[in-house]
């Protein structure tokens, strides 16, 4: 009789199903990483360095916020962590780039119901394409509640501020897109002498920031230009946004960063908040302190 012999093997190892979890996991983490991401904001220290910079200047320090984007993803909570949040940095200058809310109504509400900010030498704010939607009448109603907020609102105009027994210009614009922007104008008031710190929503104001002239006929009338909009493009491949929220003219150049223009340093924040969906991806939100030094 023919004896049977056995042989023990060991299970084998299930490769397919471990790959399996392996890319639930990752789908996951791809699809949940981005809402955190938008949470997490960071405040991006930069020292701008300027030729013949006044005595009384040297180690101002302004702090830039935009694209605040207050709705039912940015709760007032969130606003009054990001006041304190700025408060903090104890600014010398506060700008304030647009976009405060969703809608125009919503911007209002914001300037109603937000904490104040302080800084030293005043708080300044532009309008963005969101604060600039139907009915044209809230436009004032807006800049009302802008000045009752205790800000400067700059809607084509420039504002000086002295310090010590200098001053430096703040000159803001209108939005791009649904305002009526007249940086001519506003270069105009300006003169060669004077240190100016530009404010616009937008860097599609680039092109005519670069063929306007000062009052003494300069093209070099700015040292500091703060933009938003962008986002940091929000969510990106491979450094390119998957919005179109730039013009063609000026595409993806000025999506996010520091860049020199006309000798003077140009800005493009990531902004604080989103739109369309509250997620950002290799985009992370961001406020600005900067300083200025003497080169």
């Amino acid at each position: 009789m023919a004896r049977y012999q056995y042989k023990y093997r060991p299970p084998q190892r299930r490769k397919f199903p471990m790959l399996a979890v392996m890319f639930i996991l990752a789908l996951v983490m791809l699809i949940v990483y981005p809402f955190l991401e938008a949470r997490q904001l960071s405040v991006d220290e930069h020292t701008v360095t300027v030729s013949n910079l006044p005595t009384n200047l040297k180690n101002l320090k302004i702090v830039f916020v935009s694209d605040i984007h207050q709705n039912r993803w940015f709760s007032q909570m969130r606003v009054n962590d990001l006041i304190k949040m700025v408060n903090n940095l104890s600014a010398d200058i506060i700008i304030l780039g647009g976009d405060y809310a969703d809608d125009s109504d919503g911007a209002i509400d914001f300037f109603y119901n937000a904490p104040k900010l302080h800084a030293r030498l005043g708080v300044f704010a532009i309008m963005g394409n969101h604060d600039r939607t139907v009915p044209e009448s809230n436009l004032n109603v807006l800049i009302a509640q802008m000045k009752n907020y205790g800000c400067i609102p700059l809607v084509n105009e420039v504002s000086r501020v002295k310090v010590g027994q200098t001053y430096v210009t703040i000159a803001g614009v209108d939005d791009y897109y649904n305002g009526y922007p007249e940086v001519a104008k506003v270069a105009a008031q300006v003169s060669q002498d004077d240190f100016v710190i530009f404010a616009g929503h937008t860097p599609d104001l680039m092109p005519d920031m670069l063929t306007a002239r000062s009052s003494d006929g300069d093209n070099h009338w700015f040292d500091l230009a703060l933009f938003g909009h962008t986002h940091g493009g929000q969510v990106t491949f491979f450094g390119k946004s998957i919005f179109k929220n730039l013009s063609p003219e000026i595409g993806s150049r000025y999506l996010t960063g520091w860049f020199e223009e006309n000798r003077a340093a140009v800005l493009v924040s990531n902004g604080v908040g989103t739109s369309v969906l509250p997620v950002r991806f290799f985009a992370k939100p961001q406020i600005h302190s900067i300083t200025l030094k003497s080169r």
